[in-house]
Formats: structure tokens, C-alpha cells, sequence
């Protein structure tokens, strides 16, 4: 059958109608300032090929979750957008009101009162050089998606741990949360290729720092939480939050010693009494395997419970959500 050359405006609407591949079915709404307007149509939630984000990785994004009608810790979302946009020197003429008036109206449109949201904010369209100024002005993508059950749920063992032969991310380009994720993907796929859950990375002086997407702590024999330093990695709301409740909860209950930020070495994982993955979508995560060995007993451990505990009960504190839909 020949390739079409004309393909116009007619063609694409019978595409979309006979366009209709299984993973559609989780994709609910977006919005784009390209068009200024919401579509439920899946073929329609695309992005120009010749914005910014495409071909260069000029953009930011921020996930969160919205769970029966509300949205879990928006602002600390919005807030570290806004901070990666001036850290990049990215326009943003929208405010955080017009930011939470669009993410609801998506929610609504979307029909769904538990979804996932990603929200793009990219150099926009207008070239295809590595010129940002040929962009005349920035593009707003937020898009409502089908949010994957926590991590525990449906592993209840525990999740598996690899050690990954990524290069790692480092300052200014581990700090912002742009589009630019190339080394994550390749740490998933080493994840997937090994058999494992997740890979965590370490920096060029063998401190461990990140996961493909997530935070990553351990719970040292003396009972300290410990974190990287936030120098070569992507401060999460999520962990944030966590430690936050750590201290407020944990701490004066006698079950943690305290909690730190500090670099840790290789050889201080494989002495640690718990392992913890943070994250929008996993939550907080026990881990029970490292590079093939178990940690701890091999089971979810105490900090973990409790610690999934409070992040759970916060999950539904009116203080932590914006009402959506």
C-alpha cells in the first residue's frame, strides 16, 4: 500500500477514530496553551515537534496525585516549578492561581476523582535550533492520567534493588526538574533488564544519590534516617515530606534517632538496618533486597511501618489538599 503525501486535517480525524490502542484507556485529559482549551481525546494530546522540549529537553514537569477530588501537596509542587523555571531563565506567565484553575478544570474534564497529573511547561515552538530566543513564547501542558496503585500494595514483600552503571546526574542538571531524563530511562531499563525494581545511581566520589525517578534513604544501625545531600540529587516532595514527619513523629516516639542529609558511602549501604524508597507514586517503599542481598531480615522492617503509616495518614490531611474535583 502506498504512503499517503497529502495526509491533512480530514485524515487525522479518521485516524483518531480508527486510532485506538489499549493504553488509551488511562489517558483522561489535557490541557495545552497551545490551543487554550481541553481535550479528552487521546490522539489530540500531543506536542509540536518543533517546541523546545522535543528536541532539546527545554522544559520542566512536575507529577502529583489527586485522590478522591483532591490534590496531595500542590504547593511544594508549584513552588519547586516555579524555582526551576527562574533557575533555567524559563518564562512563566502563569500564576499558581491559573495553574490550580487549569489543573481542576483537566480533573473535571478528565471525570475522574483519583488520577495522576503531570503538568509541562515548556520553551514552546518556534524553530529547531538550540536558540531558546526563536521561541516567542512559553507552552502550558497539564495532562490527568491513571494513577497506578503504591508501590506496597502490590509488592507487599518489598521492592529489589540494583546497583546502576548509569553516569549520574550532577548539580545545577540533578537540582531541576526538567525534561531531560535520558540517564533515568536508561537506569529503568537497566531495573527491567536485571530483574530488579529500581537502580540506584552514585556520584562520581561513590555516594549513592537517586533512583530512575525516586528518593532513596536508608535507617543506619543507630537508627538515623539518612539522605544524600541535596548536591547531586532532586530534593522530591515527597521525601521532604516524609522527613518532615519523620522528626515531628518518629523522632520524639524514640523510633528513629534522628534524621540527616549526608553523603553515604557505598559501604555504609551494605550496613544499613533499613533501605526506603520516597516517592509520588510509590510512596514509601520498603526495600528488602541490594545487589542480591537481603537487607536487614530480608522483611519490611519497623521504620518502614511506621514511617508508611504517618505518610498514609497525611495523604488525607486537609491541611496537605486542594479540593479539585
Amino acid at each position: 500500500m502506498a504512503m499517503k503525501t497529502d495526509f491533512g486535517a480530514k485524515d487525522f480525524s479518521e485516524f483518531c477514530q480508527a486510532h485506538r490502542p489499549a493504553y488509551h484507556a488511562g489517558y483522561y485529559a489535557m490541557y495545552s496553551s497551545w490551543w487554550d482549551a481541553i481535550t479528552t481525546e487521546p490522539n489530540l494530546m500531543v506536542v509540536p515537534v518543533d517546541d523546545h522540549m522535543v528536541h532539546r529537553g527545554d522544559g520542566l514537569f512536575e507529577t502529583f496525585k489527586c485522590v478522591d477530588g483532591a490534590v496531595y501537596n500542590l504547593d511544594a509542587h508549584l513552588a519547586r516549578l516555579e524555582g526551576g523555571a527562574k533557575t533555567i531563565a524559563l518564562r512563566m506567565p502563569w500564576s499558581r492561581a491559573d495553574l490550580r484553575r487549569i489543573i481542576g478544570d483537566v480533573l473535571r474534564a478528565g471525570g475522574r476523582r483519583d488520577a495522576l497529573v503531570r503538568v509541562f511547561v515548556s520553551r514552546g515552538p518556534g524553530g529547531h535550533s538550540a536558540n531558546p530566543y526563536e521561541c516567542p513564547e512559553p507552552l502550558l501542558m497539564v495532562l490527568a492520567i491513571r494513577l497506578a496503585e503504591p508501590f506496597m500494595e502490590a509488592h507487599p514483600e518489598g521492592a529489589k534493588v540494583g546497583v546502576s552503571g548509569v553516569p549520574n546526574k550532577e548539580g545545577f542538571f540533578a537540582q531541576v526538574k526538567s525534561v531531560n531524563y535520558l540517564p533515568n530511562v536508561l537506569m529503568k531499563k537497566q531495573a527491567v533488564d536485571a530483574g530488579v525494581d529500581f537502580m540506584l545511581g552514585f556520584d562520581q566520589n561513590g555516594h549513592m544519590t537517586e533512583l530512575p525517578t525516586e528518593n532513596f534513604g536508608i535507617v543506619t544501625a543507630g537508627r538515623l534516617l539518612r539522605v544524600p545531600r541535596p548536591d547531586h540529587i532532586l530534593l522530591g516532595t515527597t521525601m521532604l515530606r516524609v522527613m518532615q514527619l519523620a522528626r515531628e513523629q518518629l523522632v520524639p516516639a524514640g523510633i528513629l534517632a534522628g534524621v540527616e542529609e549526608a553523603d553515604v558511602p557505598r559501604v555504609e549501604l551494605e550496613k544499613a538496618a533499613e533501605m526506603l524508597v520516597f516517592g509520588t507514586s510509590p510512596h514509601v517503599t520498603a526495600v528488602t533486597e541490594f545487589a542480591g542481598r537481603p537487607v536487614g531480615d530480608g522483611r519490611p522492617g519497623p521504620v518502614w511501618r511506621e514511617l508508611s503509616r504517618a505518610f498514609e495518614e497525611d495523604l488525607k490531611n486537609p491541611a496537605m489538599l486542594t479540593p479539585m474535583v
